[in-house]
């Protein structure tokens, strides 16, 4: 039997008066999770119909429909839900996040875009963002990666400089108290050192990320699924809460088409304080006469580069959208 016809068979006999439990979903390719329940074990688990809207980090309830097999009944309210979106689709990336860490590196070069979209991204759900330089050891661009990142120390954004795989010591030191008691999620281009992260925060890591791979029938998807790994309790729990560390797909764009206007100029932190010095109420921060943000941008208060990337997302996020 395939895993569709054992899809549709469970659907079936997952139906009413079946016993609910909660669940957490640590896992998502496509339209299959793998799902925490309370006693630890994982179990493999689809949404009931079409429609794919969970998210990892997610407290959904199930319902069992075969021994290793779940079906999300429904998802439990939400504290926040990170996503990007471009003009034709929206990618679900985690729910219930209290730190967006963004892991960068002076070698490969980073993108600044994405940078700067992923603080705007958080800026907007009121998440923490934390920016990481990685690779600090490889100092031929170093200079050149400080200087683009002064910009963001200057409006007030936590930054880190690492080098996991020379210093490890240092780096575990100083991470641990960023990520313990809190749910984070890992977002960066390939190549800036995530999975070394992951190596050094969780041991183990390679094993479960395996075996949660199974769970998904996805071996050959390993790098391409978003998956939650628990911090260690020895140091990690915080007041009974837990540390979660969330690893998504490494990805070169990061479409915020989702968020609306108002979201965007709220979602520059330079920008809030000088909305209400513009003459017009519908002010766009365009090219309006009066315009406190463009006044300020005269003045060399915010960046003509900050500018230019919010200029980019009112675009998108005027865009017509089919989702």
């Amino acid at each position: 039997m395939n895993r569709s016809s054992r899809h549709q068979n469970a659907g079936k006999s997952a139906g009413k008066g079946a016993e609910s439990e909660s669940a957490l979903i640590v896992a998502a390719h496509g339209r299959h999770y793998v799902v925490e329940r309370a006693d630890h074990s994982h179990l493999h688990a689809f949404p009931r119909g079409k429609k794919s809207d969970a998210a990892v980090g997610d407290h959904v309830r199930i319902e069992l429909a075969a021994a290793d097999q779940g079906v999300i009944t429904a998802i439990e309210p939400r504290k926040n839900l990170l996503h990007r979106s471009d003009q034709f689709k929206s990618k679900l990336l985690a729910a219930n996040i209290d730190q967006v860490i963004i892991v960068l590196a002076t070698e490969p070069s980073f993108s600044e875009d994405l940078l700067g979209r992923a603080l705007v991204s958080a800026e907007a759900l009121d998440i923490r963002p934390l920016v990481i330089l990685n690779k600090t050891d490889l100092t031929a661009r170093l200079d050149d990666a400080r200087r683009r990142l002064k910009l963001y120390q200057d409006l007030g954004y936590d930054t880190l400089e690492l080098s996991v795989n020379s210093r490890p010591e240092e780096a575990l030191a100083a991470l641990q108290p960023r990520t313990a008691g809190v749910s984070s999620i890992m977002i960066g281009q390939s190549g800036m050192g995530k999975s070394s992260m992951l190596n050094l925060l969780i041991p183990g890591v390679e094993a479960q990320t395996r075996e949660i791979s199974a769970k998904l029938d996805s071996g050959k998807h390993t790098t391409t699924f978003t998956r939650l790994y628990h911090l260690p309790e020895t140091w990690a729990v915080v007041d009974g809460k837990p540390g979660y560390l969330i690893d998504s797909p490494g990805f070169q764009e990061f479409g915020l088409h989702h968020l609306s206007e108002g979201m965007l100029e709220r979602a520059f932190p330079e920008f809030r304080e000088r909305l209400t010095d513009c003459r017009f109420y519908n002010c766009h921060h365009i090219n309006e006469p009066g315009c406190g943000v463009l006044g300020a941008i005269e003045g060399g208060d915010i960046s003509p580069r900050r500018h230019e990337l919010y200029t980019q997302l009112l675009h998108e996020s005027r865009q017509q959208k089919p989702w």
